[in-house]
């Protein structure tokens, strides 16, 4: 149960992440004109997706209670990371965002950190 709730943690946030990006995508640059600000952010806000990010992100949260309840903070704590390197490979297809050469490199770094952050 605890090793389902971590991966449903990191789900849930990822889906959240690339649902949020998405509709910002769509609503286009945060307005220069303070009339303009709140509006847009209100649209956002009440935005359909965006209501399920947030609903995928208080899940998460749930799901985390779980974990805790299984596993110690320190040793559980590192696999949340998984969600930078998620984002990265699932944001390219549906994002249209590049994969650079850079960021493989700073991907890489956290999978080596997590394998060594959970050595015991």
């Amino acid at each position: 149960m605890g090793y389902a709730a971590t991966a449903a943690t990191i789900v849930l946030t990822v889906y959240g992440q690339l649902v949020v990006k998405w509709q910002v995508n769509q609503a286009g640059r945060f307005p220069n004109a303070a009339s303009e600000r709140l509006s847009y952010l209100v649209r956002l806000t009440f935005n359909p997706w965006v209501l399920t990010a947030f609903l995928a992100t208080m899940l998460a949260g749930l799901a985390w209670f779980v974990v805790l309840s299984h596993f110690q903070l320190s040793s559980v704590y590192p696999f949340l990371s998984l969600s930078f390197v998620t984002v990265l490979l699932l944001s390219a297809p549906f994002l249209g965002e590049p994969i650079t050469f850079p960021k493989v490199i700073g991907v890489l770094l956290v999978i080596a950190g997590l394998i060594v952050g959970v050595q015991r």
